[in-house]
């Protein structure tokens, strides 16, 4: 009674670490999905409103109401595929961005998702690009700039122009591509009677930091990429403390949020100086600067730089990258250290996807391939297991006969395995295949947004995020919120009742602490991973039940392992 005490009380500590340890760690290293996109209420799957996709909703911090704000100043209208907004033509600011093709929530009349927005409205975010007051007297930065179009567009560019006093003018030449990219020319033409300093600039400004969490598996705030690499740092809390700045040729700078980008590319083929840096009001600030060229009266001279606005599509950065317009853009998703596993397995998904029209579905294909692809190792991990199993009561006999001599029990123990021809670690190799591959597919639900939002089928609305039907309040039909903790879905319990089928096709401890452990690690798990994407929680029952199929395979091929483990 007492050993049998002893291991109930270390079964009890183990399950609480496990249940109260496990959200320390995954929120540091794991970061749990999206938030849901929908809620289960009276039995119905109904869209939530997810005010984290705007950057600049219901801020308390408001100066002015944001559409008080866009009519105070003159402007140019922004009209692409996949761009809406305008230019703000005082101080010749891009401050209004709106990103068509995603919307806030899945709910059909959701308003699309707002990057930019001006400064005086709540949480301003704009880009801005100039010359520095260095001997040039460039316009100032509230300047009204005259226009040559209403409207840019893919097709038609738009070209803002001021003049000084002393004899130089400056135009900002906008174009935009069907996407994200925008292209601008700044260009000086002096007229005076000296040579200026030229030197150009551009900013991107935001207030406040970003509403997704930085953690260890995803960066969100300042990026850069600079002298060949990708820097995933500083975070907001370094700018805090210091301006953080280098200098280089080539590369880019600005703020990531997990799925949209802000960024400001400068000539490729010149040295600039970058930095990053907090103001007043909760201001960060990402700006470069091109180093000063001497403009001699009768001349002009133009700098080309480039701004990418918009979402993190992976095929699009991929582009961007290929082609040589941006470099190492598709670093902007920060994959991490498997990126040679994650990349293939989200373009493989996102084929699937495509060619039949539910990630759902994808993921479960995937699951069968990769299945498949592991099929021998996965036999032989099954075999290993098998002939394990047909082995405990020969083991459970050592052990009973020296139960008194620990050492000689371990030695006759080893002298089984080696004349029975079994390894007991062979049964790994295909979890350690399974671990890269797992993490590989979370990441490409928690980073990418072309799995954002995509339905499965009845109430999953989004795939990225956690299953909303709580069974603990009656599927939402009880009018009471479930603890978080508590907040357990269909699917997760699913995920429970396919590992403990699983469990129970393998080989028991020996030890009856292990046993104990063992028949409560499913349910364990169940809590653990509720908080996951429901996409992950497909994956991993696929998974169990495909191990349960071919554990059943193998069993009924070699009827005499499951014989001997009966006996």
């Amino acid at each position: 009674m007492k050993d049998e005490s002893k291991n109930f009380v270390l079964f009890a500590v183990i399950a609480a670490l496990i249940l109260f340890g496990w959200p320390l760690i995954q929120n540091r290293f794991f970061p749990t999905a999206n938030p849901p996109a929908t809620k289960v209420v009276d039995g119905k799957s109904r869209a939530v409103p997810n005010p984290a996709a705007d950057p600049t909703a219901d801020s308390p911090a408001a100066l002015r109401d944001r559409a008080t704000v866009l009519a105070a100043s003159p402007r140019v209208r922004i009209d692409t595929p996949a761009l809406k907004g305008s230019i703000n033509l005082k101080g010749a600011r891009i401050d209004d961005l709106v990103l068509t093709r995603y919307n806030e929530t899945v709910a059909k009349n959701s308003p699309p998702i707002r990057l930019f927005s001006p400064a005086g409205a709540p949480d301003a975010y704009f880009a801005a690009f100039g010359w520095r007051d260095q001997g040039l007297s460039p316009p100032a930065a509230d300047a009204l700039w005259t226009t040559s179009a209403p409207v840019l567009t893919p097709t038609q560019p738009v070209t803002l122009t001021a003049a000084n006093a002393q004899g130089q003018r400056f135009a900002i030449q906008i174009a935009i591509d069907n996407d994200y990219l925008f292209t601008v020319k700044q260009t000086v033409a002096n007229a005076g009677r000296g040579a200026v300093p030229v030197s150009a600039y551009g900013l991107v400004n935001r207030i406040g930091v970003s509403k997704d969490p930085d953690s260890w598996t995803i960066h969100t705030g300042p990026m850069s990429v600079n002298n060949g690499a990708a820097h995933y740092n500083p975070n907001f809390k370094d700018v805090d403390a210091a301006p953080q700045s280098f200098t280089t040729t080539g590369g880019w700078l600005g703020f990531t949020d997990k799925y949209w980008l802000a960024a400001l590319v400068p000539d490729q083929t010149r040295a600039f100086d970058g930095q990053f840096r907090a103001g007043a009001n909760k201001a960060y600030q990402a700006d470069f600067t091109s180093a000063a060229q001497l403009l001699p009266p009768g001349r002009q001279l133009t700098q080309t730089a480039k701004l990418f606005a918009g979402a993190k599509e992976v095929k699009l950065l991929d582009r961007y990258t290929d082609t040589g317009a941006v470099v190492k853009l598709d670093y902007a998703i920060d994959w991490g250290w498997f990126r040679l596993v994650e990349k293939p397995i989200f373009y493989y998904l996102d084929w699937l996807f495509r060619l039949i029209g539910n990630f759902g579905v994808a993921i479960i294909i995937l699951t069968l391939t990769i299945r498949l692809l592991v099929f021998p190792v996965a036999q032989r991990q099954f075999a290993s297991m098998a002939a394990m199993r047909a082995l405990q009561p020969k083991m459970k006999a050592i052990q009973e006969r020296y139960k008194d001599d620990k050492q000689r029990q371990q030695q006759e123990i080893m002298a089984l395995y080696k004349a029975e021809k079994v390894n007991p670690l062979a049964g790994c190799l295909p979890t350690l295949i399974q671990i890269p591959i797992f993490y590989a597919l979370y990441k490409a639900l928690m980073l990418t947004i072309e799995m954002r939002h995509q339905p499965f089928a009845l109430w999953i609305k989004d795939l990225s995020a956690p299953d909303p039907a709580t069974i603990l309040n009656a599927f939402g039909y009880l009018p009471f919120t479930v603890p978080h903790m508590l907040a357990i879905g269909v699917f997760p319990v699913l995920l429970g009742i396919s590992m403990f089928f699983q469990f129970r096709l393998n080989p028991a401890p020996m030890d009856d602490t292990q046993k104990q452990v063992f028949a409560i690690l499913p349910w364990v798990l169940m809590f653990v991973m509720a908080p996951f994407a429901v996409g992950l929680q497909i994956y991993w029952i696929t998974t169990n039940c495909i191990s349960i199929a071919q554990q059943k395979f193998l069993y009924s091929r070699h009827p005499q392992l499951k014989e001997a483990a009966a006996k």
